[in-house]
């Protein structure tokens, strides 16, 4: 099959679950003998021709500018029409809001919703309602929406009669690795930090961590990696909430190795998010082994179905309660932090997570639905 992959930022890259699902996808199909093109925003960065088998075509847009996804995403399926692919997979709700153009011109269509993209803080009035716009888009002219969460599942069901598809993100298999480059840059050693890695925005819950870490008595660090070079307002915030605390580090963007030390060895990975598609950030911590701590909203716990613990979601008090826990009970570490657990349970668990979230088998199941039309 001829296949486009649009609506991310650009591949490769892990600015965001998008872009790390379109490189899984996208790559794997092409060692399945397919051909695969992805449309890469372009904003100046390096062009690249292709990627593990990928074609990368590059869409110049804004570099910076509220408009940047939505030219992004007209010129991109403007591109896409005069070629015969068999199939046009969009990514997140946004750009989604050129499906009918898409279809205008005869082209099947698939649309995966990362997440209800528009109920994020981060977004302003116009640019809410326009992701909203693109949701009722590809709930009203894809051939087939896919979901990550068998909630938004039934929210696309009871919103607009839409029968999606749910296909979860996948975990990659990979080996824990010893603290070096973390040991080296930052002075961290296995078990010594709690670990919180995810992009810097209102949704992920942040600021209740930081309000719990403040209330806990330890001698761990509380170590945040995401990028705050874009300094938002948000981000300034929370730089300003801590302030002081000396024991809270702020790595930046990490990637490759630093990035595997990281999930390697934190004592404990937490989660606080408020709203969530399918996190790539959780399942590469249970990739990695790492004990996780997440909200208890339903995307979360549908992820790790039994693994790993949880809290109220937005309870700054009920957080505090479940680090304390954790804390005090390093002896249930391989236990998932569980009195009534064994270890040999707890990797049961995982190794059954690592299983059903398998990427060969999910992009199976995506070319499946691709054959279906």
């Amino acid at each position: 099959m001829k296949i486009a992959m649009l609506g991310h930022k650009r591949i490769p890259s892990r600015s965001g679950g998008v872009e790390v699902v379109v490189e899984e996808l996208s790559s794997r199909m092409a060692e399945k003998g397919h051909e695969v093109v992805a449309y890469n925003r372009y904003c100046g960065e390096e062009k690249l021709r292709e990627y593990r088998g990928v074609k990368i075509v590059e869409v110049r847009t804004f570099r910076h500018s509220a408009l940047n996804a939505m030219v992004y995403s007209l010129f991109a399926t403007l591109r896409c029409i005069p070629k015969k692919y068999d199939v046009v997979h969009y990514h997140a709700e946004g750009p989604c809001a050129m499906i009918p153009l898409a279809k205008i011109f005869g082209k099947k269509v698939v649309a995966t919703i990362h997440g209800l993209d528009w109920q994020r803080n981060k977004w302003g009035g116009f640019a809410s309602k326009y992701i909203l716009f693109g949701e009722k888009m590809a709930a009203k002219y894809a051939d087939r929406v896919i979901v990550l969460s068998q909630n938004v599942k039934n929210y696309f069901k009871e919103t607009y009669d839409c029968d999606a598809v749910f296909v979860p993100n996948g975990i990659v298999r990979v080996t824990p690795e010893e603290p070096d480059l973390i040991r080296s840059r930052f002075g961290l050693e296995k078990n010594g930090y709690i670990l919180f890695l995810a992009r810097l925005t209102p949704e992920k819950g942040l600021d209740y961590l930081l309000e719990a870490y403040k209330a806990l008595h330890t001698d761990k660090k509380l170590v945040i990696a995401g990028n705050i070079e874009a300094q938002t307002d948000y981000i300034r915030s929370v730089l300003e909430k801590a302030k002081g605390q000396e024991n809270i580090l702020f790595t930046g963007f990490v990637s490759g190795k630093t990035l595997s030390e990281l999930f390697s060895n934190c004592y404990v990975y937490v989660l606080p998010s408020d709203l969530e598609g399918m996190p790539m950030s959780l399942l590469e911590a249970v990739g990695y082994n790492a004990r996780v701590l997440v909200s208890d909203i339903p995307e979360n716990i549908d992820c790790l179905d039994g693994y790993g613990n949880s809290f109220l979601h937005g309870n700054v008090d009920s957080l505090t309660q479940a680090l304390t826990y954790c804390l005090a009970h390093e002896e249930l570490r391989d236990q998932d932090f569980k009195p009534d657990a064994s270890p040999e349970q707890t990797q049961k668990k995982r190794a059954e997570l690592i299983e059903r979230y398998d990427w060969d088998g999910i992009t199976d199941r995506t070319l499946e639905i691709y054959k279906s039309l």
